[in-house]
């Protein structure tokens, strides 16, 4: 996509609309509290509104490039060609399972909690369909439209953060739905820009594609059924820390103008 298209992309207007777009699912989930189990991995009826980005995303590409803008934006959902370096596929597959080990590591040792039943393979391959499908529908949105005309604005690390904030935020009404507490809900908060910021280092080191950030966020949501008697980590401090932690190494390492700049 050339710089004059990226640069005419309204940031807000995207994000205002995705908002928009959410708001009959979050009401879909206040009204349907009592069905709160329905979705698989017991997600709350909100969490339909994964697919609001790619609907927004679809919207204005097509108020900007119709039909054709629409394949194009589509196409994006498999384009492997881009990742040139085959080394960054170990951190798009393998990172947040070794963050959730670590986690699970540290609420073994610290808290006793009765584990949850040990998931099969073929469940396994299920949730990760869906949960591919439910992550192409945010990134495409996210990843495919957004991130780089704010990272032509701000660069990538405040890009990242921009992003990351907003992403936070749209998830509040669904944690909330889930009925979680204030304090999960704060460090659920922190870890998910945590995990834009990875997002987008990984998506600039892979020749930005978005395959490598659909395949990330489902191994996101994948991770912890991939342990045996795993302990639900999300929105926990450890699980925040880990993150800010690897953000850290991230930004040292890589700098934070366009997290590619390897120091050594």
């Amino acid at each position: 996509m050339d710089k004059s298209a990226i640069g005419k992309k309204s940031p807000l207007t995207f994000f205002l609309l995705v908002f928009a777009l959410s708001i009959p699912f979050w009401t879909l989930g206040a009204l349907a509290a009592g069905w709160a189990n329905i979705l698989p991995a017991k997600l709350p009826i909100s969490a339909l509104m994964t697919f609001c980005p790619l609907l927004a995303a679809t919207i204005l590409v097509y108020r900007e490039r119709r039909i054709q803008g629409i394949k194009e934006l589509f196409k994006l959902s498999f384009d492997l060609k881009k990742i040139k370096d085959p080394k960054w596929y170990i951190p798009v597959v393998f990172l947040m399972p070794a963050i959730a080990l670590l986690s699970n590591w540290y609420r073994n040792m610290t808290w006793t909690i009765i584990p949850e039943p040990q998931t099969s393979l073929l469940s396994i391959s299920g949730l990760f369909m869906m949960f591919f499908i439910g992550a192409m529908g945010e990134e495409l949105g996210w990843s495919g439209y957004i991130i780089d005309p704010l990272q032509s604005r701000n660069g990538a690390f405040k890009a990242s953060l921009i992003l990351g904030f907003v992403w936070a935020i749209w998830h509040i009404i669904p944690y909330y739905q889930m009925h979680q507490t204030l304090g999960w809900i704060l460090w659920q908060c922190i870890a998910t820009v945590c995990l834009r910021i990875i997002m987008v280092w990984l998506f600039n080191n892979t020749g930005k594609s978005v395959f490598a950030m659909v395949v990330f966020h489902a191994m996101i949501n994948l991770s912890p059924f991939l342990i045996p008697n795993n302990r639900p980590y999300f929105g926990t401090f450890i699980f925040a820390v880990l993150l800010m932690l690897t953000v850290t190494i991230v930004i040292y390492v890589w700098g934070s103008k366009m997290l590619t700049k390897y120091r050594f």
